[in-house]
């Protein structure tokens, strides 16, 4: 039977689907989205996008390392980060990892700092200090969901953190499967590094997760960025992949019990306000 075809919204929207490295290693590789089987082949400068069976060529861009197509028509562009262009930050992708979960469920995650403190313990939190202060959560005029305010302290808050550090946060979910945030630096603690999550759904209850660093030079190599970010996913693959239902329930009153709970609330609600269903259990 054939896949679903999701809500315009995410059909006729661009999704990172590989690393550019691993496409130029390997020559061709295969990937899936929305439940269709694609290849990605090198042809530098660029690359070739198209379905399995080659019934179909897809629109294909590469931007921040990354490899990005379309299964529909594209109603806007690759989002574009200005401080990328900032000559003195590393633009890393740190890797592309697989989780048998939904995509909405990894954003949600993304979005969850409460769970820092038992997840990512010496990290980015302490079990001891579990508190999670009052933060502002709203949707924009651009109608993106904005999240400030966040504090938390932190043991380790990257690789190159010398002591615990009161880390400010700032969240931005620009798109239902790409979601930004911003934390301060441990070495200049008047500035921030930005860190992105690009979603790429498989289907509707596995998915695979990009990231892209934006760090300054001040902070992190490249190298010590790409392991650190690595470190925490395999901490939040083992909580995800245990959730059930795989999926995520947007009834407001499911699994959201606290105050600290605010921005996935928003989140949930937000999602039905646009009528995404794909990925998700409806109320």
């Amino acid at each position: 039977m054939e896949a679903p075809i999701p809500e315009a919204i995410l059909w006729d929207d661009w999704h990172a689907v590989a690393e550019l490295e691993t496409v130029r290693q390997w020559d061709q590789i295969t990937t899936t989205l929305f439940g269709r089987d694609l290849t990605v082949t090198d042809a530098a400068p660029g690359v070739r996008i198209a379905y399995a069976d080659g019934s179909k060529t897809l629109p294909a861009s590469i931007k921040y390392g990354l490899v990005w197509t379309c299964l529909g028509t594209p109603q806007r562009d690759v989002i574009d980060f200005p401080e990328s262009a900032e000559p003195d930050r590393y633009v890393i992708s740190t890797g592309s990892f697989g989780i048998r979960v939904s995509g909405l469920r990894l954003v949600e995650n993304f979005l969850d700092i409460a769970h820092f403190p038992y997840v990512h313990t010496g990290y980015l939190g302490v079990e001891s200090s579990p508190q999670v202060l009052p933060y502002t959560v709203r949707v924009t005029d651009e109608d993106e969901i904005l999240v400030t305010d966040c504090r938390f302290l932190q043991p380790q808050s990257s690789p190159v953190s010398t002591g615990s550090l009161d880390v400010g946060y700032l969240f931005h979910v620009l798109r239902p499967y790409t979601v930004l945030l911003k934390k301060t630096n441990a070495v200049e603690p008047d500035r921030s590094d930005t860190i992105v999550l690009f979603v790429q759904p498989v289907d509707e209850e596995r998915c695979v997760g990009h990231t892209l660093v934006m760090s300054l030079h001040a902070g992190d190599p490249d190298e010590a960025c790409r392991w650190f970010q690595r470190l925490i996913i395999g901490q939040d693959r083992r909580i995800l992949e245990n959730q059930r239902p795989r999926r995520l329930p947007l009834d407001l009153k499911s699994e959201l019990p606290v105050r600290a709970d605010l921005a996935s609330i928003t989140y949930r609600r937000w999602l039905l306000d646009h009528g995404v269903r794909y990925g998700a259990i409806a109320p």
